[in-house]
């Protein structure tokens, strides 16, 4: 598997530890908004990164062949994190909003701490 391959799987595995602390948040602890406003964001920022990666890949294998390339999906990913958002806006008893903005920014956490722990194995 390629080093891009290996730093997709790790991602995504973290993606889906917190997701699922997310989970047992909701449902363990006396603050279910907290959590199921970043269970929300999280699943937004999940499909997300599982988006810039897919977008990612179809770009260098573009850019290999000499082809025209396509975009990396920004407004796709605009308009994920805006359904979370309104969402969050239409019931506002089940999800904290800004819980929700701070679940959206999971996969960025998780790509710098990745980057992080990548660059000290090396």
């Amino acid at each position: 598997m390629s080093y891009y391959g290996m730093t997709i799987n790790r991602q995504r595995k973290w993606m889906f530890y917190f997701l699922a602390a997310f989970v047992l948040g909701a449902g363990f602890t006396p603050y279910p908004r907290i959590f199921l406003g970043l269970l929300l964001g999280g699943v937004a920022s999940f499909y997300n990164l599982w988006l810039l990666q897919r977008k990612i890949e179809a770009f260098a294998e573009s850019a290999q062949k000499n082809k025209r390339a396509t975009g990396i999906g920004t407004l796709s990913r605009m308009a994920s994190a805006v359904l979370a958002v309104i969402i969050a806006f239409r019931y506002p008893e089940y999800f904290d909003m800004i819980f929700v903005i701070v679940g959206l920014m999971t996969s960025y956490l998780v790509i710098v701490i990745d980057f992080f722990m990548s660059k000290s194995e090396e």
